[in-house]
């Protein structure tokens, strides 16, 4: 069995924690007994978190929906990044950035959503910044 020290993706408090694996499958959590936040001690969500890592409903792949109505096919990192720029580019120069709008998550580190906000203000040009910490 192998541990590896990771940070806790449930909110954005920074907890930290082993997870123990076997061959390619998480198999338990131990938490970081001297870490500043979490103190050795984890929520429940931090204890028993990871189950979505092997759920057989998680999306592996990107997957696009080309036109409205349409339904969704599978595709690859470089074409959903190239559709995803192309469209944002279209809605920006046809709507303007009054148009956008950002949602981040507490599942977010707090450098996360600064980057989020950054990018939606300064690369963007949108002041419609939200989240939905609230804890």
């Amino acid at each position: 069995m192998k541990e590896t020290l990771t940070t806790c993706g449930y909110c954005g408090c920074g907890c930290n924690f082993y997870l123990t694996t076997e061959g390619d499958r998480i198999v338990g959590v131990r938490p970081k007994p001297d870490h500043p936040v979490s103190r050795g001690m984890l929520c429940a969500k931090g204890w028993q978190g990871h189950g979505f890592v092997r759920h057989p409903d998680r999306l592996t792949s990107p997957l696009l929906r080309e036109d409205r109505g349409a339904p969704l096919r599978e595709a690859g990192w470089d074409e959903a990044y190239a559709f995803i720029r192309e469209r944002l580019g279209r809605t920006l120069a046809e709507h303007g950035p009054e148009s956008f709008a950002l949602l981040s998550s507490a599942r977010c580190t707090n450098e996360e959503n600064y980057l989020a906000a950054r990018f939606a203000r300064a690369v963007i040009g949108s002041p419609h910044i939200d989240h939905c910490a609230r804890l």
